[in-house]
């Protein structure tokens, strides 16, 4: 589905384990999952442990392609597959992920480019995929005529490179010329290269950029916005660019002329534009921080700043702005409440007028997950206590009013419409196609039209595992501070109520995404269907309820997090439904740190931890690839009263020798240029040199997402069922 707006605030996001395990199987960026083992064999650390002055001595392993690093990473993958892949539990598991995520019935979720909709297609015989096209009214067919655009597979052979697909950037009305990123093994640095949607071809001497972090739009066919490495002094301390420039086709990229700079302290500089038919606009601007951005229309080389608050989202649709606060605003004595979502029309906007309609306003348990707009409507997606409602606005008359949209309850929804605003005519301009999905319920991809409940079932997945009898309930937990932090349980058939049920509790907590309810046949068939349960936290930190949630869980109040993880843990276990030895938890990225920290502060009430891609040496991250970008979520651990309070809850640096922790399972990737891999790297170096049994696996290739292919992804959801079932099965 193409978007036609643009979001202008921080978009670099720590997502890769947002909602991992289900996008793995729907060929995403992630596949969370857990595995076990049960032997006790672990590999001595040639370096020892840091010393009481508290240096550290395991700095050698930041450095992420040298010699001895790797064959330090090779000798712990050998021992830690040895053990996980002996266990009876491996194998079936890894080939049922296979199974599902090769599958021909998987759902092709598609974007819109013109007259035709595109997928990226995975299977057994296309591990880095095939970019295809089919139209609309052929998608609605049980089995669609694809056309295959470009095979990554035989690309990569052909030009021996592990290329892992990234996007797609279409100028339209035409859509003949794309800008495709690819990576090399899934990392977030790309190649940019210039492709011919009609001949199906690279376009010779055309666009191209070589690997780096780059920003592109299209001003027209012949003109691009372009930020991305330029040399000494043009990349932010993130690593993002820092510089926006204006390139004409068959000049050098050295002949591009400067628009517009960010400083080196901002995360990255910006460039966006639309090609609307009667609304063209071209943007640039910065990220200041995480949550913070300041943005312009570029106009014939001017820059024109638009007014809002640094940390309010400002999204442009045809003549509409659309403005999603994260503080509360005040207007000419009218005071908009954070969370909000308010609308007005571009042109006055900018012209000083201020009147605006609230689509969205909320509430202690409603708010705001999305939105989007079709040619007359705008369709806004609320959170209910975490679950998913749909509303729609229809304006008459120059007045804006709204409807319910009937759909199913107590799942989660996501709403894209049709629409192409470049297009003079849209024949779709008001469908909408919306995907359904709870921990029972397969995806649904429905179509459905503005102003009707009617909708067309596109695709559904099917189900992948016996359901029967499984239930489904949220329950609430009191943190310390009294605050109630709600959970999900999925439970199989029969939950005993003596503490006995190998259960496993997941979490993120942090840069207010959301965990909701989703499906997940790799987890129905390996943990669900073998008796395992599964909770689901949202814990602060979040944005299960708005950016007040979220705030209540950054620097100083981090620790608010933690607190409210070991609380549903500590529910879980007093209302009998497990125990500390059939208690694990897992989470990666942020959600790494979350279960990190958690572990070294309770380690008695867990048996297991998966630790994925983690952030867990708060002393350095800031000085570790993207880290930097991350300091409003985390403070500035160089200023003495910010790391004080991070001091308190780095794992790096408090775990002790003379604890007993659970036998973790830290698992990352050598191509996550993201999170840097020596976060794990030197956690278990540490852990090893105090006398702990821990286990470690690194993905060489996969990016922030562990994985690069299904055959990559299904081995490491082996190896974490596998370890999983070890540590937390046995009676």
């Amino acid at each position: 589905m193409r978007i036609n707006y643009f979001l202008a605030s921080a978009t670099l996001l720590l997502t890769a384990c947002a909602n991992g395990l289900l996008v793995a199987e729907q060929g995403g960026t992630l596949a969370i999952a857990a595995a076990q083992s049960d032997s006790t064999t672990s590999i001595v650390t040639i370096q020892s442990n840091s010393s009481a002055s508290g240096a550290d001595n395991y700095l050698w392993l930041e450095d992420v392609l040298g010699e001895a690093p790797l064959n330090w990473v090779r000798e712990h993958n050998a021992v830690s597959a040895g053990v996980l892949k002996a266990r009876p539990e491996f194998e079936p598991a890894r080939a049922k992920v296979l199974e599902i995520l090769n599958s021909k019935d998987k759902i092709p979720y598609f974007e819109r480019f013109g007259d035709f909709v595109y997928n990226l297609w995975t299977d057994e015989a296309h591990q880095r995929g095939l970019w295809r096209r089919t139209t609309l009214a052929d998608y609605k067919r049980p089995t669609p005529n694809w056309e295959t655009v470009l095979d990554i597979d035989a690309l990569g052979k052909a030009e021996n490179e592990s290329w892992v697909w990234g996007r797609a950037e279409c100028l339209g009305p035409t859509y003949q010329r794309c800008l495709l990123s690819l990576s090399r093994g899934g990392s977030d640095a790309k190649v940019v290269r210039e492709f011919d949607l009609r001949t199906k071809q690279f376009t010779a001497g055309g666009f191209e950029l070589p690997e780096a972090k780059s920003e592109v739009a299209w001003i027209d066919k012949d003109t691009l916005l372009v930020g991305t490495d330029f040399g000494p002094g043009s990349m932010t301390k993130s690593g993002y660019p820092r510089i926006i420039k204006q390139w004409t086709r068959g000049t050098p990229l050295t002949a591009a002329s400067t628009v517009y700079e960010a400083k080196e302290e901002d995360v990255y500089a910006f460039a966006a534009s639309s090609q609307a038919r009667y609304h063209k606009w071209v943007m640039v601007g910065r990220g200041i921080d995480f949550y913070n951005s300041e943005s312009f229309f570029l106009d014939h080389g001017r820059l024109v700043r638009i007014d809002r608050p640094t940390d309010a989202t400002f999204a442009v649709h045809n003549q509409w702005a659309s403005i999603s606060l994260r503080s509360d605003w005040t207007v000419a004595n009218t005071v908009y409440k954070a969370g909000s979502l308010l609308l007005t029309k571009l042109d006055d906007y900018m012209t000083g007028r201020r009147e605006f309609t609230v689509l969205f306003e909320p509430s202690t348990t409603v708010s705001l997950a999305g939105f989007d707009f079709s040619r007359n409507h705008v369709f806004v997606d609320v959170m209910d206590n975490v679950k998913s409602r749909l509303v729609e606005w229809t304006q008459v008359k120059g007045q804006w009013s709204s409807r319910a949209v009937k759909m199913p309850e107590n799942g989660t929804l996501s709403v894209n419409t049709l629409y192409d605003s470049s297009l003079d005519d849209d024949p779709f301009g008001d469908e909408y196609v919306l995907t359904y999905r709870d921990f029972l319920t397969p995806d649904t991809l429905m179509l459905g039209h503005a102003g009707g409940d009617d909708r067309q079932i596109l695709k559904q997945l099917p189900q992948r595992y016996d359901s029967t009898g499984m239930t489904v309930q949220q329950l609430f937990a009191k943190s310390p501070d009294v605050t109630s932090v709600p959970y999900f349980v999925v439970s199989p058939r029969p939950v005993k109520g003596d503490g006995t049920n190998p259960t496993l509790l997941y979490g993120y907590g942090g840069f207010q995404i959301s965990e909701q309810p989703w499906y997940s046949g790799s987890w129905g068939s390996n943990w669900l269907a073998k008796g395992g349960v599964f909770v689901l936290a949202n814990i602060r930190g979040g944005g299960e309820f708005g950016p007040v949630w979220h705030r209540a869980a950054i620097k100083a109040k981090k620790q608010n997090s933690y607190d409210d993880f070991i609380a549903v843990a500590e529910d879980l276990v007093a209302r009998k439904i497990t125990q500390p030895k059939h208690l694990g938890i897992m989470g990666g990225s942020n959600g790494g740190l979350l279960v990190g920290a958690t572990f070294v502060q309770r380690p008695e009430l867990f048996n297991a931890v998966v630790c994925q891609v983690p952030l867990l040496d708060m002393k350095r991250y800031h000085k570790l690839l993207a880290g930097n970008s991350w300091m409003a979520e985390y403070g500035d651990p160089d200023k003495a009263d910010e790391w004080e309070f991070i001091s308190r809850y780095s794992p790096y640096q408090n775990v002790q020798k003379d604890v007993r922790y659970p036998r973790v399972f830290f698992n990352t990737s050598t191509k996550d240029d993201r999170v840097h891999p020596a976060h794990a790297r030197k956690m278990v170096a540490r852990m090893q040199a105090q006398g702990h049994d821990v286990l470690y696996f690194e993905n060489i290739e996969g990016g922030h997402g562990g994985a690069a292919d299904n055959e990559q992804r299904a081995n490491l959801m082996g190896l974490e069922f596998a370890y999983l079932w070890m540590q937390l099965g046995s009676k």
